[in-house]
C-alpha cells in the first residue's frame, strides 16, 4: 500500500514540476523575476528524488517480505 501512495505521490509531484516549469517560462517572457519560482522547483525535484529513493526501497523489500 505505502508502494503505491508513493508512486501517485511522484506522479503528482511530476505533473507540478511541468506547472512550475511552464510559469517559470511565463514570468521569463515577462522579464519578471523568477527566483523564488526556480528555489520552488528545485525543492519539488528535491522531494522527487526523495521519494524516488523511498520507492527504490520499498520495491527491494518487498520481495524479501513476501518470503
Amino acid at each position: 500500500m505505502k508502494l503505491h501512495w508513493v508512486q501517485n505521490e511522484i506522479a503528482q509531484l511530476r505533473r507540478a514540476i511541468c506547472a512550475q516549469e511552464r510559469e517559470i517560462a511565463t514570468l521569463q517572457r515577462a522579464g519578471v523575476s523568477t527566483a523564488s519560482a526556480e528555489l520552488l522547483l528545485a525543492r519539488l525535484r528535491a522531494k522527487v528524488d526523495d521519494l524516488c529513493r523511498e520507492r527504490d526501497a520499498l520495491r527491494r523489500s518487498a520481495p524479501a517480505a513476501s518470503k
